[in-house]
């Protein structure tokens, strides 16, 4: 029986039909790049302080002193959260008493920020911070909701394959579309932050349902050549172009409702695929819906200029594929023996600490030195090189030395940016962008390599559980971000630290570069440092040119 591949064969790797379906999947992922990122401007912090009302009895000079001093950075600033008790200071104003002349303000009495604070609008003129107030006692609410849309694609990462395994892929790539571009509509009318943050986990959802649907949607249409340049460079860089026209429409639209608005907008543009985008052929093939198969195999053939043989799937063909059945497997496959239980904590440390590293500097942006749009929009132009890089790597060097090397440059920068000194903040920020090349370029290639590290009956569910690993860790990475409020540096010691001792990690991985694809677990790869009885059962030789059968299945960004 012919495989998918030799019966489309005739079809061609590269015509207008293979372009279009390259093209028009990798723009429905352009969204994905902003919606989680706009978090960074949606919940951004300008600087505040305790208001002093104008019923207020103060004079000019008690006013300009009403807020105490604190050390940042090593300036004297106002403090952000706490002011001199006001009704002191109005009797020493009454008196006709002057701020340190006449009163020593390291004994006045101090409280909180009882009538609200003042946000300056150099950056911003308005987000749900200054809106709701989410500030000193309620900061952790900002972090919190970054932490919510993750957890919302974390749900997402578990659903997402089963309803496009049952409803079919574009269904589910267009309707979960709708959910992100929906969602993100009504959260312009949230009325408060409990609102927003249920809304903004729902986004998730269907900002990672989009992203695997068309990924596999992808894979599965694309020929053999053409699909680990669609999965590492076609979905990969539309995601960084997404990224970065987030900082121009946040530049021009500085109130955080006009901005969400305009962000729906090529969401909306992108229902206008539906037309463009087919079905999955393997999909309906998988259902037994053939005749429908068949059609669309036909038209992508009239699209290439390419006259289709009379008959594309034989009888005998049919009944084959509508007579197989998949050997079933659970998760606790992964823990079968000691080699796949290894592989499995090790490749869930990877993608944990690698995606705390990229989600982590993607949201310390803002609080880079320089201008925010500016240092947002190279975080994002540096993922392109990052991916190329990758694709490169990928093509010609072994997996583990690459991936552990990215991790390497990765983590080293992070951790030299505590020695620059205060006055050099462009050497500071350019440390950060080339750890955020690195740890991006080791993201991307962590998909293919830990796809080739499972055997065919368990691929799936590794990638899976290894995607899962992804979503804790980019679920924490906002509160590494928060960290920086009491160290500034403490952040990239703790993500640079860790990408240190993750590439150290990778260098144990056994090397799959040139190698076989296992089919069966008694056959993948060993750890290495440990010591196994050889059995036979380990020893397979393929013909030259033969290849295992693999689908992957990815998770965003």
């Amino acid at each position: 029986m012919r495989d998918y591949d030799e019966v489309t064969a005739f079809l061609g790797e590269w015509g207008l039909f293979q372009r279009l379906i390259f093209f028009l999947l990798s723009a429905s992922i352009i969204p994905n790049g902003f919606n989680g990122m706009s978090i960074m401007f949606l919940a951004g912090t300008p600087e505040h302080r305790c208001r002093v009302p104008d019923s207020a009895n103060l004079s000019s000079a008690w006013r300009n002193h009403s807020v105490p001093l604190r050390l940042q950075d090593g300036r004297q600033v106002p403090h952000n959260c706490r002011r001199y008790r006001l009704a002191a200071i109005a009797n020493f104003s009454a008196l006709g008493l002057e701020p340190v002349l006449d009163v020593d303000l390291e004994q006045l009495e101090q409280e909180s920020c009882l009538d609200g604070w003042e946000f300056s609008q150099d950056v911003f003129l308005s987000t749900i911070v200054t809106e709701w107030n989410l500030v000193c006692e309620d900061d952790w609410k900002a972090p919190l909701t970054i932490s919510l849309f993750f957890g919302g694609v974390l749900v997402g990462s578990f659903i997402s394959g089963q309803l496009s395994d049952r409803f079919g892929r574009k269904n589910v790539l267009f309707v979960t579309m709708g959910v992100q571009t929906g969602f993100s509509f009504l959260q312009v009318f949230s009325k408060n932050f409990e609102m927003f943050s249920v809304l903004f986990f729902i986004v998730g959802m269907g900002q990672i349902s989009n992203y695997v649907a068309a990924f596999v949607l992808g894979t599965e249409i694309l020929g053999k050549s053409v699909r680990i340049i669609f999965s590492t460079l076609g979905v990969c860089i539309f995601f960084a172009v997404g990224y970065m026209m987030l900082p121009l429409f946040a530049y021009f639209i500085r109130d955080w409702r006009m901005l969400l608005l305009a962000l729906t907008v090529p969401g909306v543009l992108c229902a206008l695929l539906w037309w463009f985008i087919p079905e999955s052929p393997r999909w309906l093939i998988s259902q037994g819906r053939f005749k429908e198969a068949e059609v669309i195999i036909r038209r992508a053939a009239q699209i290439n200029g390419i006259v289709a043989p009379p008959t594309i799937f034989e009888p005998n063909e049919l009944e084959d594929l509508s007579s197989q059945k998949q050997q079933t497997h659970s998760i606790l496959d992964l823990l079968r023996t000691w080699n796949i239980c290894v592989v499995t904590i090790m490749s869930i440390i990877l993608w944990m600490t690698i995606s705390v590293g990229y989600f982590g500097l993607s949201l310390d942006t803002p609080n880079l030195h320089g201008d925010i749009y500016v240092n947002c929009f190279l975080s994002a132009v540096v993922e392109v090189p990052a991916y190329t890089l990758a694709w490169l790597l990928l093509q010609y060097l072994p997996r583990r030395y690459s991936i552990a090397t990215a991790l390497f440059l990765g983590g080293i920068v992070l951790l030299f940016v505590q020695l620059v000194p205060s006055d050099l903040y462009y050497v500071s920020t350019t440390l950060v962008m080339v750890g955020k090349f690195g740890i991006t370029s080791a993201f991307s290639m962590a998909y293919v390599y830990t796809a080739e590290l499972y055997p065919t009956v368990v691929r799936n569910m590794g990638v899976g559980v290894s995607s899962t690993a992804s979503r804790l860790g980019s679920i924490l990475s906002p509160y590494f971000v928060y960290l920086g409020a009491y160290d500034r540096f403490l952040p990239y010691i703790l993500m640079g630290s860790l990408t240190v001792l993750t590439a150290i990690l990778t260098l144990f991985l056994p090397e799959s570069f040139g190698i076989p694809l296992p089919d069966t677990i008694d056959q993948m790869l060993r750890v290495k440092g440990i010591k196994y009885k050889q059995t036979p059962s380990h020893t397979r030789i393929l013909k030259d040119g033969e290849e295992s059968p693999i689908v992957l299945k990815s998770t965003a960004l």
